[in-house]
């Protein structure tokens, strides 16, 4: 299955997939001149920028984007820091297909700013979580949960030093599952109201 990785800052998760192994077929950024192209273009990874303001609209956008994916044959799509939210064209095209890692336990903590929100909110526990990006979960950071990992956060923690313990997470967590997708060990099931996933037993740890 051929891979895109959309990204829109510096792409240490872009980093962690191509580290890790995974075949990437194309990088595609909402912002000319983000560090992950330049990943993009060391790992030898084909990369186009769709910027926003080339188009009258997001949904004409992402249009473009959806077609130019698909001309390469593109199968499964990873969102890996991309800031922008998709909007129906292409969701209908490639709804199911689409990875997204986020940086709190969701549901708890969604949009731009989750670990300033977990420590304003004085949680013990916040982390990482992947999960797919479906049509019917178009609102951020929403959608059927694939993997978490939990990260403690410490009594002397800031919004800077606690990302980076999240990151450290997010790092080894969408590498594994993406390798679970492709691997057809995480089932999507599209039901007559909703996508849901079906996650082997092993992948929930001891009771």
């Amino acid at each position: 299955m051929k891979i895109a990785v959309l990204v829109s800052g510096s792409g240490s998760n872009l980093q962690a997939l191509i580290d890790d192994g995974i075949a990437i077929d194309a990088v595609v950024s909402n912002v000319a001149g983000a560090g992950a192209l330049d990943r993009a273009a060391a790992a030898g990874i084909d990369s186009a920028v769709f910027e926003q303001s080339a188009y009258a609209d997001r949904a004409a956008r992402d249009t473009a984007l959806a077609e130019w994916l698909e001309a390469r044959g593109i199968g499964l799509v990873v969102l890996a820091g991309y800031m922008h939210l998709l909007t129906d064209p292409f969701l209908q095209r490639f709804g199911g297909r689409i990875v997204n890692v986020h940086p709190s336990l969701l549901p708890a903590f969604p949009g731009a700013h989750a670990p300033a929100d977990a420590l304003a909110y004085g949680v013990r526990w916040t982390g990482a979580t992947v999960h797919l990006v479906t049509a019917e979960h178009a609102a951020a950071d929403t959608g059927p949960i694939i993997l978490q990992e939990p990260v403690a956060l410490r009594h002397d923690d800031t919004v800077e030093t606690l990302h980076r313990r999240i990151q450290t997470a997010e790092h080894a967590l969408l590498p594994r599952a993406v390798r679970l997708l492709l691997e057809g060990r995480v089932a999507v099931v599209v039901g007559s109201r909703k996508v849901t996933i079906d996650v082997p037993e092993d992948l929930w740890g001891e009771d």
